[in-house]
């Protein structure tokens, strides 16, 4: 009694560092206000002080039945504090020295106090320091969520009751950040890629709203990925088949294969439609950032996209995603024909090739259709009437990089952006993971350079020159496969027979008895410019020499660089 406090908040600390010492928590009660900023009576009561008012609940109605036509919602039922304490301090302002003074002290209590070892779980001892906020920030961009962001701290700490705060505070922590951003999200994005633009003179960001400013799309690109389409541009896959955020946008990605024949990121775009328009957008935009379309485009079979590409990128090759259709087949024909017969191997050997010509194509899809009864399938009749748009025999002599041919690489693809997408986030999060995501993707390349610079691998046929100068001039992973090539042209490929041209070529005729194929593959080669190809179009399609060349090379004992035709 009788102590006297400068302000009513020093007084109010005095009284939770007793509550807090005793095992209860306290809080500011009613206060006497004749007018505003002064304050003459005030008291501070403890946190069980007072009653909770009970709500009347039917409990003859179910939970989460309230309404037929309304979303049904389960009321929580959270258990009251309050206890009717009475224990409180009261204090009052003494006007000639402007103090607040403690007239009245009730100490004694009406319940238990929290045990010691449990003090850390009153909400007055838990707090989040800026080091665990900015750390659950941080988790975040690699798609780690607030409850394991906690069980991360807990562990660092060394245990729960070291952390200072709960697995609830840093879910709410999360909550309040999001609803604020919420607010915010689409303009703090624009200005965080305006913000880099203007210290990045080679960043590029163009967006599309609607008259009522809602963001419709968004496309962005940097130097990185610039300098990346000028050296991986040949074929470009284009997919718009992530819903990766909270607003259910699309989430576009450009994508491309590097020496290392990995995929590589060459640009990235939102949208919030897919309509023909907004594609034909989003397109111009990368024209106008990149000052050029790629060659060859790869898509799955939106109608939308396919128009977008006829009227903007006329002179691009459209070609339509093998894995995207294939991963149809089980829906479209059945699940029980697929795994109970050899229906679906049969049609995946012919399709995921590129050694059959569309005359053998044409022959094999008819007789595996014709074993089904599977001749008047309507899904599998209109994929027929578009094969020149995505089985490869139709465009063996067209370089595709291997986009199109493996469903790996289209599944790795699925799983990188699967990372660090999620549905729940707002763009601001997404941007980041984004960010996060495309920044591993370019150390991982980096490191896949160093390999290739300071490794040297294993040289098997070291009577045959080219291998050791494919190893000197292809990036490991390419080398491997280069290699493989060439060990199947020493084991497992000869030369029938050749002949000489008018035209200075020699066609040789090359047996690979690697392939279930009986005919003989035509090597082409003029040694006067050592100019060759080969019928199966590896190098065109790849970009590198295939078995079959090799065989030839080998039988003439040539060390010498070549071209391809």
């Amino acid at each position: 009694m009788d102590m006297t406090f400068d302000s009513l908040e020093n007084a109010y600390l005095f009284y939770q560092r007793y509550a807090k010492a005793g095992g209860f928590t306290a809080r500011k009660g009613t206060q006497y206000e004749p007018r505003k900023g002064l304050i003459l009576n005030k008291w501070f009561v403890c946190s069980k002080e007072g009653t909770k008012p009970l709500k009347a609940i039917d409990s003859t109605q179910e939970a989460g039945s309230s309404n037929v036509n309304s979303k049904s919602k389960i009321t929580r039922r959270v258990p009251s504090i309050r206890t009717g304490c009475e224990a409180c301090i009261r204090v009052k302002l003494i006007t000639p020295d402007n103090l607040y003074v403690v007239y009245c002290f009730e100490e004694s209590h009406n319940h238990s106090f929290v045990a010691e070892d449990d003090r850390y779980l009153l909400p007055e001892n838990r707090s989040m320091n800026y080091v665990q906020e900015e750390a659950v920030n941080a988790l975040s961009a690699i798609n780690v969520g607030p409850v394991r962001a906690f069980n991360i701290m807990r562990t660092l700490y060394g245990g729960f009751d070291k952390v200072g705060a709960t697995k609830v505070d840093f879910k709410n922590f999360k909550r309040d950040l999001n609803r604020y951003i919420a607010e915010y999200d689409a303009d703090m994005v624009i200005k965080r890629l305006r913000r880099k633009k203007e210290f990045m003179p080679n960043f590029s960001i163009e967006y599309l709203t609607t008259a009522e400013g809602v963001l419709r799309a968004l496309f962005w690109a940097d130097g990185d990925t610039k300098r990346n389409f000028n050296i991986f541009r040949d074929v470009v896959s284009f997919d718009a088949t992530y819903r990766r955020n909270k607003y259910n946008m699309m989430f576009v990605p450009f994508t491309g294969v590097d020496n290392h024949y990995r995929n590589v990121t060459l640009d990235a775009a939102i949208i919030g439609d897919e309509t023909a328009e907004t594609y034909s957008w989003l397109l111009n935009a990368f024209r106008q950032a990149f000052g050029r379309a790629p060659p060859a485009i790869v898509t799955d079979q939106d109608p939308a996209m396919r128009k977008a590409i006829q009227d903007t990128w006329p002179e691009s090759r459209h070609r339509l995603c093998m894995w995207h259709i294939m991963e149809k087949l089980t829906t479209k024909v059945g699940a029980n024909l697929c795994n109970s017969t050899d229906f679906k191997k049969r049609l995946c050997d012919i399709v995921w090739t590129d050694a059959l010509l569309p005359e053998q194509f044409e022959n094999e899809w008819g007789v595996i259709l014709a074993d089904f009864d599977l001749l008047n399938h309507e899904w599998l009749q209109s994929m027929y009437q578009i094969r020149d748009t995505w089985i490869p025999a139709y465009y063996r002599d067209q370089h595709m990089s291997g986009l199109m041919r493996t469903s790996s690489r289209s599944e790795s693809e699925n799983h990188f952006f699967g990372q660090f997408c999620n549905p729940n986030c707002t763009l601001v999060e997404f941007l980041g993971h984004f960010d996060y995501a495309i920044e591993a993707q370019r150390h991982e390349h980096r490191k896949n350079d160093h390999d290739t610079r300071h490794t040297k691998p294993q040289i098997f046929a070291k009577e045959f020159v080219l291998e050791q100068q494919a190893a000197n001039i292809y990036t490991r992973t390419i080398f491997f496969d280069a290699q493989l090539d060439i060990q199947t042209a020493i084991h497992k490929c000869a030369v029938g027979k050749w002949e000489d041209r008018e035209d200075n070529f020699v066609n040789f005729s090359v047996k690979d008895f690697s392939q279930a194929c009986t005919t003989f593959f035509q090597v082409m080669m003029r040694q006067l410019d050592m100019t060759v190809s080969c019928s199966c179009y590896r190098y065109e399609q790849f970009g590198l020499l295939c078995a079959h060349i090799f065989c030839v090379l080998r039988l003439l004992d040539t060390g010498s660089s070549l071209k391809g035709t």
